[in-house]
């Protein structure tokens, strides 16, 4: 179990060999979730380290533009496939881990997971 505070910087950017990718870029990775809370469950990220939706400067625009194509791009196929879809993200206390990711789920909540993100 990862008992760091950077999943993404640590081992989902490094190693997406390990994960099922769902969209990858120079600049952006999407994936299923490794622990999923919901019974669909994708994060997107980007590769270089943002450590929050607050902490977005205007260097960081062109890879916030482009992660936020690809939520737009995976919620609309989630949408389309399950008939719903939900874009969530985490600050503070609720982010777990220190890095802008973004949820887009859909479906009824796993009973036994808990979100680690």
């Amino acid at each position: 179990m990862y008992e760091g505070t950077d999943f993404y910087c640590d081992v989902a950017i490094p190693a997406p060999r390990l994960l099922d990718v769902v969209h990858e870029s120079d600049e952006v990775l999407a994936f299923h979730h490794t622990r999923p809370f919901w019974r669909h469950h994708v994060v997107v990220v980007p590769k270089r380290h943002i450590a929050s939706f607050t902490t977005v400067t205007a260097a960081d625009e062109p890879v916030v533009r482009e992660l936020l194509a690809v939520v737009q791009q995976v919620a609309r196929r989630a949408e389309e496939k399950h008939g719903e879809a939900a874009v969530l993200t985490n600050l503070g206390r609720y982010q777990d881990s220190k890095h802008l990711h973004v949820h887009v789920h859909s479906g009824p909540q796993r009973e036994s997971s808990t979100i680690t993100s």
